[in-house]
C-alpha cells in the first residue's frame, strides 16, 4: 500500500510541479499528481487515531518518507516522525503536521466517513474523527515531501519534515518534541512552517495574519469556599453558590474595564459545580476558566485581576480568614501566542500570489484558539514562525453563509467535512513554492 501511496515517475512529477508552480490554475498534470496523493487522504481519514496513539498514522508517513529518500527518525517525543533530506549547504527549514484526530463521532455521512471506535486514556469508549482536518495537512505534507525530493536541483540545504503527535491535547505534542532534543538531534532550524485548514475559506485560497495569529492559553481553577448548611436558614451560611455567581459576573469587567481598548482577551468560565440538593447550600463552588489573551503583559493583568476580584468578593460577604477562594493557575496546560514573523510573512505572500493568483491569497485577522505550533519558535523567537490558512469549504457554500449568517460546520465539529481534493492541491502548491523561495538556489 505505501509503495501505491508514494510510487510515481520523476520526470512526469518534476514537470507537474513545475507548471503548478509557474500558472495559479490546476492543471492537468497536476490533477496526475494529485490522484497519487488521493488514496492516502482516504486513508487517514477512514484511520483516524487519538492523540498519543498515532501508531498506524505515524507508519504511513515514515514509509512515505523513506521511499522518499528521506532519513526518518520515529518515535520522537512519543509517536513523533522526523524526516531528514540534506542536500547540500543553505538554510534549513522545518515543516510540520499534526498527526492525531479528535474524539468525535462523525455524522457528515459521507462514503468515506470513520467508524472507528475506541476507548479513550479514560477507558470511556469514544468515535475518533479527523474533524481538525489533520488528514488533510498530512496529505500535504507528504506530496510536498515528494515534490521537493524530485526538484532537488532547484533547492539547497536541508529540509525537516516533523509529523507531530498530541496536538489536540494540552499543553500539545511539540512540547515533548521539543523536550526529546528536536532542535538538538536535527539542527535548528531557520524557518519553520506549518498550514492548517479553515472551515470558512474557500477551496484555492490561502490566508495569513502576520504578528500574532493564536493566543496564549490558560487555564485557571478557582474554589470558591463558604460555610454551608439549611436551604431555609441562609442568614447561618456563607453561600458560596451566591458567591461564584458573583464572581463569574464581575470577571466579564476584566476585558471590558481593564484591559486597554484594541488588546484581545477573553475570559470565559466553562464549568461550574456545586451543591447536591435542592434544600442544601453547600460548603464550596468550584469554577473551571479559559483564558486567552496575546500580549504577555495583558496575560498578566488579566490573571492578577481574577485573582483580586475573586478573593474581593468572597472578603465582601464575609467569608473568614482561612475561607478565601482558593485560585489555581494551571502552568503546566499553558500555550504561548503564536507569533507570525512579520519578515517571514512578507517575503511569502508575494510568493503564494505569484503561485496561486493574488485573488485567492487573503489577509485574514487573528484569532482566540491555540496552537502548540508556537512552541517552536522557543522563548526567545529565534526561530521565524510562519503558520497559514488553507481554505477547505466549497466557495458556493461559503456565499451562501456569508448571504444568510448561517455559520458553517467549525473544526471540530462532528459535520465538518472539508472538500479535500482542490485544498490539498491548492496546500502541496503554496507549501513547496514557499520553501522553495526560502531555500532557492
Amino acid at each position: 500500500m505505501n509503495r501505491l501511496l508514494v510510487g510515481i515517475t520523476s520526470s512526469s512529477f518534476l514537470c507537474a510541479m513545475s507548471a503548478a508552480l509557474s500558472a495559479p490554475a490546476i492543471t492537468p498534470e497536476v490533477d496526475a499528481i494529485y490522484a497519487q496523493t488521493e488514496a492516502l487522504y482516504l486513508d487517514l481519514h477512514r484511520n483516524p487515531e487519538l492523540s498519543s496513539h498515532e501508531t498506524q498514522t505515524a507508519a504511513k508517513l515514515a514509509a512515505a518518507l523513506r521511499e522518499l529518500g528521506f532519513e526518518v527518525t520515529t518515535a520522537v517525543g512519543g509517536t513523533g516522525v522526523v524526516g531528514v533530506l540534506k542536500n547540500g549547504n543553505g538554510p534549513v527549514v522545518m515543516l510540520r503536521t499534526e498527526l492525531d484526530a479528535l474524539p468525535v463521532e462523525e455524522k457528515t455521512g459521507l462514503p468515506y466517513a470513520s467508524t472507528v471506535r475506541t476507548k479513550d486514556d479514560s477507558g470511556a469508549e469514544v468515535g475518533v474523527m479527523h474533524a481538525c482536518g489533520h488528514d488533510i495537512h498530512m496529505t500535504v505534507f507528504t506530496g510536498v515531501a515528494r515534490a521537493l525530493a524530485e526538484m532537488k536541483g532547484q533547492w539547497k540545504g536541508t529540509l525537516i519534515l516533523l509529523g507531530q503527535p498530541a496536538e489536540e491535547i494540552a499543553p500539545g505534542g511539540a512540547e515533548a518534541v521539543l523536550a526529546g532534543g528536536l532542535y538538538q538531534k536535527f539542527g535548528k532550524p531557520d524557518f519553520a512552517l506549518a498550514l492548517h485548514d479553515n472551515a470558512s475559506l474557500a477551496t484555492g485560497m490561502v490566508g495569513w495574519v502576520s504578528g500574532y495569529t493564536f493566543a496564549a492559553v490558560d487555564t485557571v481553577d478557582i474554589t470558591v469556599r463558604g460555610a454551608g448548611g439549611h436551604g431555609a436558614y441562609p442568614h447561618t451560611t456563607k453561600d458560596p453558590v451566591v458567591i461564584a455567581a458573583e464572581v463569574v459576573m464581575a470577571l466579564q469587567t476584566i476585558v471590558s474595564r481593564e484591559v486597554p481598548p484594541g488588546k484581545m482577551a477573553v475570559v470565559t468560565v466553562g464549568s461550574i459545580h456545586g451543591g447536591t440538593k435542592h434544600n442544601i447550600i453547600p460548603d464550596e463552588v468550584k469554577l473551571q476558566l479559559t483564558v486567552r489573551t496575546y500580549d504577555p503583559d495583558v496575560r498578566k493583568t488579566v490573571l492578577a485581576s481574577i485573582d483580586r476580584i475573586t478573593k474581593g468578593i468572597a472578603m465582601a460577604a464575609g467569608v473568614p480568614p482561612g475561607k478565601e477562594p482558593i485560585v489555581s493557575l494551571n502552568p503546566e496546560k499553558f500555550l504561548p501566542a503564536e507569533y507570525n514573523d512579520p519578515a517571514l510573512v512578507k517575503r511569502l505572500v508575494p510568493v503564494f500570489e505569484s503561485a496561486l493568483g493574488a485573488a485567492n491569497v487573503k489577509g485574514m485577522e487573528p484569532v482566540g484558539g491555540a496552537e502548540d505550533f508556537a512552541l517552536y519558535a522557543l522563548a526567545d523567537h529565534s526561530v521565524p514562525l510562519f503558520q497559514f490558512w488553507l481554505g477547505a469549504v466549497d466557495p458556493k457554500k461559503v456565499a451562501e453563509s456569508e448571504a444568510t449568517k448561517v455559520p458553517l460546520p467549525s473544526l471540530h465539529s462532528s459535520l465538518y467535512a472539508p472538500v479535500y481534493a482542490p485544498t490539498i492541491r491548492t496546500g502541496v502548491k503554496a507549501m513547496t513554492a514557499a520553501v522553495m523561495e526560502l531555500m532557492k538556489r
